[in-house]
Formats: structure tokens, sequence, C-alpha cells
């Protein structure tokens, strides 16, 4: 049961494993791009391309899609990146239900958690495999693994890692079930994060932090949804950037850009940003020195936290 590009790369793996796949469970098509053109799930796309049964209910509360799934009689149910399952769904199989989750369980609980690892900073995360309970991420933890936030990575390559780490992370979790060495164990709510669901209003960029949290936020948005200011009235999206060691100007309000030809620097609350890939209203993604060169800011111009996010 998934739906994105992160499910496929553990439904790849299991498909050519030696488990036997009696259904994919994922979302219905939605419209897509500016013309709102009906387009199937990453996961639909990729199991009827490998001619794998597949089911789109519109609600996982249907009767129907809890008699299919029963008469389906499956060991265990794999989730990942899909929707909360009713818990007559995930106790249907004999050997219960796991779900593969983008984190070091339990921080970063919910829909966003590689998004949020790196918005708060983190240099750790990795994956967590457990059995799906009533509340949402919270179950009995089977495996995990960790990876490494490096100071570069941005939502979309810390995403790519851990996808290519999920598939064989999977198959793992389901030898130690298939061979009875699971021995799941408890989260410790206390010490839970969340990782609420990120929408595009969400990615406003508040200069009126440090350099360091700014920066933080820009890679924790890139590109998805994409952090964003605006500049003369128009949406700037910003995909990377990074605390810089320019002497900042007390004068200065945040969001003002500095006379700088060689790098587009930011004054933030105390300290000083470069936005080093910048997306402008109707163009292509450009470095900083490009946007400087193109749109020459004046002294006192600003990117000013105005509009809204489209």
């Amino acid at each position: 049961m998934g739906t994105p590009e992160f499910a496929c790369a553990i439904l790849e793996k299991l498909i050519d494993s030696d488990h036997e796949i009696v259904a994919v469970v994922t979302g219905a098509d939605k419209p897509a791009g500016r013309r709102r053109v009906l387009t199937p799930t990453a996961v639909r796309n990729l199991a009827e391309q490998r001619g794998l049964p597949v089911l789109m209910p519109k609600s996982l509360k249907e009767d129907s899609l809890y008699q299919s799934l029963a008469a389906l009689q499956a060991d265990l149910f794999v989730v990942a990146a899909f929707r909360i399952l009713p818990a007559r769904l995930f106790e249907l199989p004999r050997l219960g239900s796991i779900n593969i989750h983008a984190s070091l369980l339990p921080k970063y609980r919910g829909a966003a958690p590689i998004n949020w690892a790196i918005i708060n900073g983190e240099t750790e995360t990795g994956l967590t495999s457990f059995f799906l309970k009533q509340n949402v991420d919270t179950g009995d933890m089977i495996l995990q693994t960790k990876v490494t936030i490096a100071p570069t990575d941005t939502y979309d390559s810390l995403h790519d890692r851990l996808a290519d780490l999920a598939g064989p992370f999977t198959l793992e979790t389901l030898s130690m079930i298939e061979k009875g060495k699971s021995h799941p164990i408890a989260q410790d709510d206390a010490v839970a994060t969340p990782a609420p669901k990120i929408q595009p209003e969400d990615a406003l960029i508040d200069f009126n932090q440090s350099s360091v949290r700014v920066a933080n936020f820009i890679r924790g948005m890139a590109t998805r949804p994409g952090a964003y200011t605006f500049f003369r009235g128009q949406k700037v999206k910003v995909h990377f950037a990074q605390s810089s060691d320019h002497i900042s100007d007390s004068a200065a309000v945040p969001g003002s850009i500095l006379s700088n030809r060689k790098t587009l620097l930011v004054q933030c609350h105390d300290s000083v940003a470069e936005l080093t890939r910048v997306v402008p209203a109707g163009r292509k993604e450009m470095d900083g020195v490009s946007f400087l060169n193109g749109f020459r800011p004046q002294t006192g111009e600003s990117f000013i936290n105005q509009g809204k996010a489209e």
C-alpha cells in the first residue's frame, strides 16, 4: 500500500524478491499540472507495468475494500507513504501490517518526516519499520537504520538516499518477521516529535530568524514544495541557501539584499544568509550571481513576505 516514488522503491524490491504480492493498493488518479490532467499515482504505474492487480479505493472505510482485502488472505500488509489505515484493515493479515517510515521513530511522527528533520537542523535521520496500531506512527518498532544528514542535503537528496535504502531495509524486516526474529520494541512516547503535513503556504521564508535556521528551512523545503519569498511583488522560490560569515548589517531590516555583486546575500535576524539557487517567477533555476546580474537590486531593496502562495 503506497502512493509516491518513495513507495515505488519498496514495491520494486518486493516484486523482484521471493515474496508473492497478491495486490497493490494505492490512491485514485488525481489532476496534475496546469491542465489538470488526471494522472495515476507512481505506485499504480509501476504495479500495472509489472502486471500486478491494483485496488484504488476512494475511501479506506468502504465495505467493498474490506471484503476484497479479506478475500486475498494475505500473510502481511506492507504500507509506505500511504493513508491512515482503519484498524479493521490493518488487523486482517495473519502476521499483521507493517509501515516503513522515513525517520528514527519516535522522532518525526507524521506525513513529512524528511522535511522536518532538515528544517529542525538534525544531523541524523533514518528508516524505521514497525507494526501498525491505532494511533499514527506509534506502533512497536521492528528495525531501524541510521543516515547522516549532510550540510548540503536538501529534501530531494535526502529523500532519494532514503528511498534507495528503503527496499533492502523492507526485505530485511520481512526476513526477520518470517524467521520469527522481529522482537518488536515499544516506542517511548515521551520523546516523540511531530512531522505534520506541509502545505505550499507553509513554505514562506521568515528572514526574522537566524541565517542557520533560514538555510535549514530552505533546504528542508527544496524542491517540494519549495521555500519562497517575494521580490518586487513577484514570487521567488529558493532551492538552496547557507549561512554566510559576511558581517551582519545592524541597520538593515531582515530580508534586505546586501550590497555585493559576487554573492546574493540577505540580512536575517542577527546574521547573513547566502542564497545560491533561486527560481524567479516564470524563469528557470539560476544561481545567486545570475539573479544579481539579471535583476540588479538597488540599495535598500528587500525580499518581502507579501502575497500568497500559488
